[in-house]
């Protein structure tokens, strides 16, 4: 079966932030990511080392879930969610990601918090179909 770049890139995307996010293997996760690698996320230092280093510091609690993902050319979007990584609120994040030659090469971000029920205005959950739970009120 012969699979669209775009299939490819999916692809490669999820298993890449699964590999470094949830896996934590920075070995592995150098395939991924371009020695070169653009970060434009306000949260996360430069280059691959920037983001390696700022999992390296986050608890081994912390964990990544994607859900819905799209592709065009060399450009994904994945919806994630980003929770047990030491602050009080899970965040959402739309995270987009350029690819050339099989890699990440560059990285934007769009966060926020993820509202619990009382706070949804629009009574639907921000990511997937349940609300988070959080030990203590914001």
């Amino acid at each position: 079966m012969n699979q669209t770049i775009e299939t490819k890139n999916k692809a490669l995307v999820l298993e890449a932030f699964d590999t470094l996010f949830n896996k934590r293997d920075y070995v592995k996760a150098e395939r991924y990511w371009s020695p070169d690698y653009i970060q434009h996320s306000a949260h996360i230092a430069p280059g691959r080392e920037g983001l390696f280093d700022l999992i390296k510091s986050l608890p081994p609690t912390f964990k990544y879930e994607h859900g819905t993902i799209v592709g065009e050319g060399d450009f994904v979007i994945v919806h994630g969610r980003f929770s047990n990584f030491g602050l009080p609120v899970n965040w959402i994040a739309a995270d987009i990601v350029r690819i050339e030659d099989g890699v990440l090469v560059e990285h934007w971000d769009v966060i926020q918090d993820e509202a619990t029920q009382e706070q949804s205005k629009s009574g639907e959950a921000m990511f997937g179909r349940t609300f988070a739970t959080y030990a203590s009120a914001r």
